[in-house]
């Protein structure tokens, strides 16, 4: 045998390929799968120094934020007690007192503070936080439906025509958007935990989509609230908010509170240089 010959495979080696390609790939374990090298994992820690800038701006954010969050639904109800006569469920007009209150409180502060839990909290499990942010989603719900029911049951009693203006149609917007969001976070994030191995990467994607869509329904929420503002002070107040009485600065306030949530829970969420971020981005959490 000349030395360009190449020797015979062991007759072991033929079967011990053909019992390989008759194996089924087993599915990939945790371990098999780390998350990619530019991502973070929830229970990831990270080297850097929380220095004393970064630790003040972190603070400020979240308090800012929350005295804002509250602001809007205090204010809300002290203007529509004060200045509206409150709520009756027998006088049209006083039932749609509950509209304001019960959106505002459910888009705006629970749904606001949802938002900023699951950005900030890092001192509970990854499963615990998104259970808080169901929750309180899930309260948000019963507000939205029982806010729209008072108002569309005003309207009718009162035979003012429905769904004409910018303010519903910004609503019916943000609410399909809402209901969306819902179901497909629950769907995704906690239903889909059972097989997590199996659904890694479809989770993955849906991380992006979710939390972009989750800040786009908060600010057409805060957008619907400004318009519904602006439209019941021009009904209701009529010359006369022209003239700066105390309920229009009050209503002015109302919106000027809800833009500063426009601004600053966005900024939370996405702030790359906060504290937070030695976890992991809200952007980035499965």
């Amino acid at each position: 045998m000349d030395g360009s010959s190449v020797s015979p495979l062991p007759c072991e080696a033929p079967l011990a390929m053909m019992e390989s390609e008759k194996t089924p790939p087993r599915s990939p374990s945790q371990h098999d799968m780390p998350p990619p090298p530019d991502e973070k994992r929830y229970d990831d820690d990270d080297d850097r120094v929380w220095n004393c800038g970064a630790w003040f701006e972190y603070i400020l954010v979240v308090v800012v934020s929350s005295i804002l969050l509250i602001a809007a639904s205090v204010l809300t109800i002290f203007w529509t007690i004060y200045y509206r006569k409150g709520f009756n469920m027998d006088d049209p007009k006083l039932q749609f007192n509950l509209h304001p209150v019960l959106m505002i409180g459910g888009y705006i502060t629970l749904s606001g503070f949802s938002i900023l839990l699951y950005r900030i909290c890092r001192c509970c499990s990854h499963l615990i936080v998104k259970l808080c942010h169901t929750f309180f989603h899930a309260c948000s719900i019963p507000c939205i439906v029982i806010g729209f029911m008072a108002v569309w049951d005003s309207h009718n009693q009162q035979q003012i025509p429905n769904f004409y203006s910018l303010h519903s149609w910004l609503g019916m917007i943000t609410m399909g958007l809402f209901a969306l969001q819902f179901v497909l976070g629950f769907f995704s994030f906690l239903i889909l935990l059972c097989c997590e191995n199996a659904t890694y990467k479809f989770r993955s994607t849906m991380v992006p989509i979710h939390a972009s869509f989750g800040v786009a329904t908060f600010m057409l929420a805060i957008a619907t609230a400004v318009t519904g503002l602006t439209q019941k002070a021009h009904f209701e107040l009529g010359e006369n908010y022209s003239q700066t009485v105390e309920e229009g600065i009050i209503m002015n306030s109302i919106g000027v509170i809800l833009t500063g949530l426009g601004i600053i829970i966005p900024f939370a969420v996405r702030r790359s240089n906060s504290p937070a971020n030695c976890k992991v981005y809200v952007t980035e959490r499965i």
